[in-house]
């Protein structure tokens, strides 16, 4: 059965929500119709009515599930816990597939709360998703098929790339690709601060900056080299670009961001570690 086939019911409609429904209806993955929303906001029930018409929104979780046929846990990590329980009595594991976007919540987690025997998937994407460039990591849960894998397979290239990993690489994944967007944007904006030093106008070292990065994610992405390979096609012996790499590692630019990466993902075990306690009371 494809994707566009089946009733899509998201449980949450903040903007990561948002930018999921925009990627599906712009690939044309699936009709607005097919698409429900559970919102408890009233002035966000009308946005999202207003910017996607044809969809169904709602304040009904429980009568939501029962409309759906493949339901996108959208909803926060903190809430995550009583909105299980709420749709619990609702969710008939022969029909319902579950997909959980909630950072931190691990598939053990989802299936305590859940009925025996729920096929679920649980996701890592980034913010990136908010522009349908999004890198997400998936796994499936006990009792997922491989329909299933393949069913959240192409609900997720609706808006970016995405990878099925064990669920044990999911803390390393929070660490580099999820936090990922934060230090790329650390990184951006001491260039920036960088040609405002030698003396350029901020705007104009902001559009060198931002668009410097920008094509360089694209030629990896359509030369397919490393990174050392295309290091080398920019430094020259004896010019510019070497004296700025060796700057940067005189100043441990390489181990301090292996080190952030490293600090995100313990980060990201010690609040999947807190989460799991919850399962045991």
């Amino acid at each position: 059965m494809a994707l566009r086939d089946l009733n899509l019911g998201f449980i949450g409609g903040g903007q990561m929500a948002e930018a999921l429904i925009r990627g599906l209806l712009k690939s044309k993955t699936i009709p607005p119709e097919k698409i429900l929303v559970s919102e408890p906001f009233e002035s966000r029930q009308e946005y999202l009515a207003r910017e996607f018409p044809g969809i169904s929104v709602v304040f009904d979780n429980c009568g939501l599930v029962k409309e759906s046929d493949f339901v996108i846990l959208a909803v926060k990590p903190q809430i995550m816990k009583d909105v299980l329980k709420e749709i619990s009595l609702a969710i008939d594991p022969a029909r319902h597939l579950v997909l959980s976007i909630a950072a931190g919540i691990p598939l053990a987690f989802l299936e305590a709360f859940l009925p025996e025997k729920t096929r679920i998937i649980r996701v890592m994407p980034n913010t990136a998703a908010l522009v349908l460039a999004s890198i997400s990591v998936f796994t499936g849960g006990r009792y997922t098929t491989p329909e299933d894998l393949a069913l959240a397979e192409e609900f997720l290239k609706a808006f970016g790339e995405c990878l099925l990993l064990p669920e044990m690489y999911f803390d390393a994944v929070t660490g580099l690709s999820g936090s990922g967007p934060a230090f790329v944007a650390a990184f951006v904006e001491a260039l920036v601060d960088g040609g405002v030093k030698v003396g350029l106008p901020r705007p104009v070292a902001e559009k060198l900056a931002l668009e410097t990065v920008i094509g360089t994610g694209k030629l990896f992405r359509e030369t397919g080299k490393n990174p050392y390979e295309l290091k080398s096609i920019v430094t020259s012996p004896g010019g510019t670009t070497i004296c700025g790499l060796k700057a940067l590692a005189e100043r441990a630019f390489a181990g301090s961001v292996m080190e952030a990466v490293e600090a995100a993902t313990r980060r990201s075990a010690e609040l999947t570690e807190k989460v799991l306690k919850e399962v045991s009371k």
